[in-house]
């Protein structure tokens, strides 16, 4: 993936976030899979992507994601048709629904949580336990910061 010739001081930012969140959603369906959440692909990491869909609208997961509300749809249906999450409607809230997770959609997002630490030990062992501290923390720095909000 990566390229010799290329300098940091060139690698745009965009890129340099891009890049590893699709090598760690390939990895997570890869080994979603492999644990028999078979029928999970990459694009249900917009639904499953932190904090989750649990006691969410679909509209919210929609904006979070930066995908449309027909899309999110989609992948929701397809969610509920697979057994991993089932939508009602919010009481007193008119037409408005509500994402529940099953058993199942549970047990994934779990199986989620393992795989991410094991990609954070290896990241760690790979930059040095300080260097791995100090990239999450600036990532998280540029998360709380007015920056992307």
């Amino acid at each position: 993936m990566s390229n010799p010739k290329v300098k940091t001081s060139e690698m745009l930012i965009g890129a340099l976030l891009r890049v590893p969140t699709e090598a760690i959603h390939r990895r997570l369906i890869s080994e979603l899979n492999a644990a028999g959440f078979v029928e999970l692909r990459v694009p249900h990491m917009a639904v499953l992507q932190f904090p989750g869909p649990d006691a969410v609208r679909p509209g919210v997961l929609a904006e979070r994601a930066g995908i449309s509300k027909q899309a999110m749809n989609q992948l929701l249906g397809s969610l509920e048709e697979y057994g991993y999450i089932v939508r009602s409607d919010v009481p007193n809230g008119g037409r408005a629904r509500i994402i529940r997770f099953t058993k199942r959609g549970h047990a994934a997002y779990a199986k989620i949580h393992d795989i991410l630490r094991d990609i954070e030990r290896e990241w760690s062992a790979e930059l040095g336990s300080e260097r791995f501290a100090q990239l999450k923390e600036l990532l998280f720095r540029v998360w709380k910061s007015p920056l992307i909000h």
